[in-house]
């Protein structure tokens, strides 16, 4: 399994270059969490899907508009409640599960207005967090987690054995997954087959309700 590795794929952070090669051409794709749109405009540019999203911050969500993209400002959570059964494909939920406060809501809506889900996640539990924290005692940072415990607006810590556990807990199904560790700003990566959950920074994971 490849990333994008074009060179328009390789300016995106290296997680959704892996995300944008699950994607097939001419898919309905639903960005929760968008951001400046990055992912967005790549799929609809090179991908031709047809693609939406949504994003809490006003400043971030008229960058996208600004950039030709379809996108709604508001709260994800509540947001996705809107759309019908089925209206999408896929519904990507990059690097922001960490922040959500009912993940297993959040994860039946994705799959309830889409059959596929693609969720991405810093994994918390990376040998070097792990070194940080035994060896100061203090909350660990890195450029993955590079908050403070008192301003992070991440309110969950999540590993990628966590989220096995968690997807097989709430009824649903891991259709694939991947570990990546990266560098240069999170531009560039590589995969991480052995022992990822001590030595990815990410975890990559397509989800369905197995049905």
């Amino acid at each position: 399994m490849k990333a994008e590795n074009n060179d328009t794929g390789n300016k995106m952070r290296f997680d959704l270059q892996v995300i944008a090669s699950w994607i097939e051409s001419g898919a309905r794709v639903l960005d929760l969490g968008c951001g400046e749109g990055e992912l967005l405009r790549y799929l609809i540019n090179h991908k031709q899907v047809r693609g939406t999203g949504i994003e809490r911050n006003e400043t971030k969500v008229a960058q996208c508009i600004e950039k030709g993209l379809s996108v709604l400002q508001g709260d994800i959570n509540e947001e996705v409640l809107d759309y019908p059964d089925d209206t999408f494909d896929y519904v990507i939920l990059s690097q922001t599960l960490q922040q959500v406060y009912e993940p297993a809501a959040l994860i039946r809506s994705m799959l309830r207005v889409g059959p596929k889900g693609i969720v991405s996640f810093p994994n918390f539990s990376h040998w070097g967090i792990r070194l940080q924290l035994l060896l100061s005692g203090y909350a660990p940072k890195s450029r993955q987690l590079p908050f403070e415990w008192y301003d992070t607006p991440n309110i969950r810590v999540i590993t990628i054995k966590d989220f096995r556990k968690f997807i097989h807990e709430v009824g649903f199904v891991i259709l694939r997954e991947v570990a990546i560790n990266t560098h240069s700003q999170d531009r560039h990566g590589k995969i991480i087959s052995a022992l990822p959950n001590l030595r990815a920074t990410y975890g990559i994971f397509l989800i369905g309700n197995g049905k």
